[in-house]
């Protein structure tokens, strides 16, 4: 197994898999219904990698250092038979750890099925416990009771859980206590995080987002916190715990405190793309390399180069101009 690293000394560690563009939420921050309609035409199944391609990709990532897996979409639990690809990825050499973003509609029938497959960690999306607030806030008449007996059942079959939640302006920040306060009393993680400027239909602005500074205040009205070190180089969250208890909360700081520097991640796209960068404006096609009889080695050859000369470091250098004029890919086609 080699190390590759690229321009800025950054390892290749991380390795997130979107394997379906669709969604059946339509959060107005991510896949607002009038841009992601009923007319809105997604990938037809012969675009997507099947199992076998997703699970060939992640061999040639894991020889060249990847140790973690995270699985995402769209919405990953719409794709059928996901937990036979979770059974392909734990059997591969060097891969520690695999995990899976979701909205949690799904995931009361599935997680007892994605744990027997080896799947260790979820990460649910919930902005709100506030039925009337979640419901306009994913438009598809989703109450969050039906997350929240996902997540129970997901406890319930031994996958350790965290719950994200996305924070702007004017649409959820009057649930960032009673959500600390819920999940605190439930023992689960609670990762708050910042509005990002990914894609190009949410709408963004920094006037829009409420920083982790201004979270972690509202927080220390009501709870005593202390830091958590990094538990890895790379590792995304700011951690915190509640004081005498071993319940941490998180913040995931993309606009207002960076974290380019320690970006170990790439990204496959649903149809095979290779993304260096969340905010990318261009991918790298590896279908047509995996469907083409090109060889493992040089599949192996044109990760080598990508990421020898990425040099990526959006975050560090984005502007409210670059925000607005950046053609960046939407956050349902790449993944989270």
């Amino acid at each position: 197994m080699s190390v590759i690293t690229d321009k800025l000394g950054r390892p290749l560690k991380d390795l997130r898999i979107s394997v379906i563009d669709r969604c059946n939420f339509r959060c107005t921050y991510c896949m607002p219904k009038e841009i992601f309609g009923k007319d809105f035409v997604f990938m037809p199944k012969d675009q997507l990698l099947d199992f076998e391609e997703i699970e060939r990709l992640a061999r040639i990532f894991a020889d060249l250092g990847v140790r973690k897996i995270r699985i995402t979409g769209g919405e990953p639990l719409l794709r059928r038979d996901l937990p036979n690809l979770i059974q392909k990825l734990i059997g591969i050499d060097g891969i520690e750890d695999i995990g899976l973003t979701t909205n949690g509609s799904l995931l009361g029938h599935m997680a007892e099925k994605l744990k027997k497959a080896g799947l260790q960690r979820v990460n649910v999306s919930l902005d709100a416990l506030d039925e009337t607030l979640f419901q306009s806030i994913n438009d598809s008449n989703v109450k969050p009771e039906r997350v929240l007996k996902g997540i129970a059942k997901a406890k319930e079959a031994g996958l350790e859980v965290k719950v994200n939640m996305v924070v702007k302006k004017g649409m959820n920040d009057k649930e960032i206590i009673p959500m600390a306060t819920y999940f605190k009393e439930q023992g689960i993680a609670l990762r708050y995080i910042e509005f990002m400027d990914v894609g190009q239909s949410n709408g963004w602005d920094f006037s829009k987002v409420i920083t982790k500074k201004q979270i972690f205040q509202a927080l220390n009205n009501h709870f005593d916190l202390e830091p958590v070190e990094p538990a890895y180089l790379g590792e995304v969250a700011k951690r915190y715990r509640y004081r005498g208890t071993n319940t941490e909360v998180g913040f995931i700081t993309s606009v207002s405190e960076s974290f380019c520097s320690t970006c170990t991640r790439a990204r496959i796209a649903a149809d095979g793309k290779m993304y260096t960068c969340l905010f990318a404006e261009n991918g790298f096609d590896f279908r047509d390399m995996l469907r083409s009889g090109m060889q493992n080695e040089d599949i192996k050859a044109h990760i080598v180069n990508i990421w020898n000369q990425r040099t990526d470091r959006y975050s560090d250098e984005r502007t409210e101009e670059s925000a607005k004029n950046r053609n960046k890919m939407e956050m349902s086609y790449m993944g989270g």
